[in-house]
């Protein structure tokens, strides 16, 4: 009875059994509970990546690259767990860039330690950009506030730093939404008007939850999101 109904049941719902974890409310196109699980659909890549010490469980599933989420596990300590996400590769210099531009609506738990961000990277790797939609209790930027500025259709306060492997720079939203959309090059070329980097070259634009923790379990859906450039 057992193997029949590994059969029986979505994959999604399998892995939730085995995992002892929730399911999303329909069976999933894919679905994994490996902490480095990712899958390719439509030019974006679904990574779970649970790359944090101390990390719990963490099950992600998706209907497509713009439809995904976790339900995560994580336990009430501090440092970063888990960042699932999707990523889109732009691998062009932003003087070649006319327009970079990205859509995304979430939903998420009132609870927990979190943030729902961009992470953009430049330059393979040696620049790191963070757009802070919105966060959930103790969570804070690397580095120190440099400023407050209105730039790709948001306002944020700046932050400025490194983590010992790359340059970091913070744009945390001056208040919390769930949904909306962001001139992700107007934010690149106002970093390079400040002289902190030149014409890099733009590499993946992702979007998740970076999740410090999640006791108890939690939901965290991404309901769609979107990369444009040309």
């Amino acid at each position: 009875m057992r193997k029949l109904l590994r059969y029986l049941l979505a994959p999604a719902v399998v892995l939730a059994m085995v995992a002892g974890t929730a399911a999303p409310a329909q069976a999933a196109t894919w679905s994994s509970t490996d902490k480095w699980g990712s899958w390719s659909n439509g030019g974006y890549t679904v990574r779970n990546d649970v790359w944090g010490s101390g990390a719990g469980s963490q099950s992600i599933w998706a209907n497509s690259y713009s439809n995904w989420g976790v339900y995560a596990n994580h336990p009430n300590t501090g440092g970063v767990k888990a960042y699932p996400h999707a990523a889109k590769n732009i691998g062009r210099s932003l003087s070649s860039l006319r327009s970079v531009t990205s859509n995304f609506n979430v939903s998420r738990p009132s609870s927990g330690a979190y943030t729902a961000a961009y992470d953009i990277w430049a330059n393979n790797n040696a620049y790191e950009i963070m757009l802070w939609m919105n966060k959930q209790g103790a969570v804070g930027a690397i580095g120190s506030k440099q400023t407050t500025v209105s730039v790709g259709g948001h306002t944020w306060d700046v932050y400025k730093g490194s983590n010992g492997a790359n340059a970091v720079f913070s744009f945390l939203r001056t208040g919390n939404t769930n949904a909306g959309s962001v001139d992700i090059l107007a934010v690149m070329n106002w970093i390079k008007s400040k002289g902190w980097f030149g014409d890099v070259t733009l590499g993946e634009v992702q979007f998740g939850f970076e999740i410090t923790s999640s006791s108890g379990g939690m939901n965290f859906t991404t309901n769609s999101y979107s990369v444009s450039s040309s």
